[in-house]
């Protein structure tokens, strides 16, 4: 009976994406296990630890279809040990003697930890082809509307003109920050873990380094230099750039959620025929997507507590610390699947750009968003500090008296005659002062070397989830 928000029925699979929770699943899971098991057995075959007929037929039985996840439950409650089980029952699946050879060697964290960054590598690509799609279509928004004007707003309060393509495009920039940071942790964190009990290689023998080496190759991940049962830095690796990702995307939906506030309604998210808004308000077009993916990113950086806390690990293993990896590290990849699938579901509907609003946003300080503007321009004939003073003592005035900014400006001698005829209104035409916006777009779109190296299409993205979904779920 499903309990949690990541299964339920009611909530509609909304607070989990089924290419995450299919690589999560118990049966996944323990067929990661048994993929460890079988590598491991086969190796010891070829170099001549254990019979070849042994390691076949390990490799036979190695497949979680086989196996019945609710009596390893039961056992695993019963022994006290969440592997235990799924080796006896490997163990009792191979034919005569062979399950004598089975996890031979190892420890219950070589194999829960080599499992768990198989897994992770799978999610690792389900995670980059949704970011590289959300980037693309943020980065066709970008262009769309790099010299589209627009209010810049610090510590809440409108600032100076900018253009809605450039906000996006800080977005698309920091994203290609985040597929950098992939690129780079990807070597250190595929890396498995067969180094026995306390780390020393000491049940393998002599040919142990060579035994991991061969083992973690065949299952495609790296050989550590040493044991990492007690250094969590991988998995710290991982969370990170999730928490990084989900950090990013909370700041998107948040930045669409203040700007579809009705006093402001620059933009929307989209309203598709039967969408509701309110149960009591039938006027209400609601956020709702961009509410829970702020939620999610929430959610998500409440896990790193939990496995920051995992990693204070004692002497050479810790189950008290270790334990808490089991039920933080799902969680949170179940629900950056969730927060990015729902980002990505988003951009796909159409944000509902309201250019207009925009502009007449930019009038409603009555011309006092071109204080800059106006002071640089002043200070090139008095000095900065005194046209600071002089348009800063005009433009409270404004503000005060309810006056347009131009006649603040004109009633002010000292500011008036400082400038010809003319040019003093020319100065408070907020779509002429967007500064380099519309090129900086342009570097984020191609020029950069981030850009050009994840440079996707929409298209070519959507194709990418295709791929990793089939290869996720067959």
């Amino acid at each position: 009976m499903p309990s949690h928000a990541t299964e339920s029925r009611l909530y509609a699979g909304v607070y989990s994406d089924p290419d995450f929770a299919a690589i999560f699943c118990d049966r996944n899971q323990l067929q990661k296990w048994l993929d460890v098991e079988r590598a491991l057995a086969l190796t010891q075959a070829e170099m001549g630890m254990i019979p070849d007929e042994a390691a076949r037929e390990i490799a036979r039985a190695a497949n979680a279809e086989c196996f019945d996840l609710d009596a390893l439950g039961r056992q695993s409650r019963e022994t006290g040990h969440v592997l235990v089980p799924t080796i006896r029952a490997l163990a009792a699946l191979c034919r005569g003697d062979s399950g004598e050879f089975v996890h031979y060697g190892a420890t219950t964290q070589d194999i829960l930890d080599t499992g768990l960054v198989l897994q992770i590598r799978e999610a690792w690509q389900c995670a980059l082809a949704r970011l590289r799609s959300i980037r693309a279509q943020l980065l066709q928004l970008a262009l769309r509307h790099k010299r589209t004007p627009m209010v810049a707003r610090t510590h809440g309060q409108q600032a100076l003109p900018t253009t809605f393509g450039y906000k996006v495009a800080v977005w698309v920039d920091e994203i290609d920050r985040h597929l950098e940071r992939f690129d780079q942790a990807y070597a250190r964190v595929m890396t498995g873990n067969l180094t026995g009990a306390v780390g020393t290689l000491a049940s393998f023998g002599e040919r142990g380094l060579e035994l991991q080496r061969r083992t973690l190759a065949r299952l495609g991940l790296a050989a550590p230099q040493t044991s990492w049962h007690s250094a969590r830095d991988r998995i710290l690796d991982v969370a990170g750039l999730l928490v990084q990702v989900a950090v990013t995307m909370g700041r998107i939906a948040n930045e669409v959620y203040h700007l579809q506030r009705t006093e402001i309604d620059e933009v929307r998210e989209a309203a598709p025929a039967g969408k509701i808004g309110s149960s009591t308000m039938p006027h209400k077009q609601n956020p709702s997507t961009i509410d829970l993916i702020s939620a999610l990113s929430r959610l998500i950086r409440a896990q790193m507590v939990a496995l920051t806390d995992a990693a204070f690990q004692q002497h050479e293993r810790d189950g008290t610390a270790w334990r808490i990896e089991w039920a933080a590290l799902p969680e949170i990849f179940v629900y950056t699947g969730a927060l990015l699938a729902r980002m990505d579901e988003a951009l796909a509907a159409g944000l509902d750009i309201r250019e207009q609003r925009m502009r007449d946003n930019l009038d409603l300080l009555g011309g006092r968003i071109l204080s800059e503007r106006v002071m640089l321009a002043l200070g090139e004939r008095v000095g900065k500090q005194t046209a600071h003073d002089l348009v800063h003592e005009a433009s409270m005035r404004a503000r005060r008296d309810e006056l347009a900014f131009a006649d603040a400006l004109l009633a002010d001698a000292r500011i008036r005659d400082a400038f010809a005829p003319g040019a003093l209104q020319a100065l408070l035409d907020p779509v002429t002062y967007t500064g380099l916006a519309a090129r900086m777009v342009e570097l984020v779109a191609g020029e950069t070397a981030a850009g050009a190296r994840h440079r996707t299409t929409a298209t070519e993205a959507a194709a990418q989830i295709a791929a990793v979904d089939i290869a996720v779920r067959g």
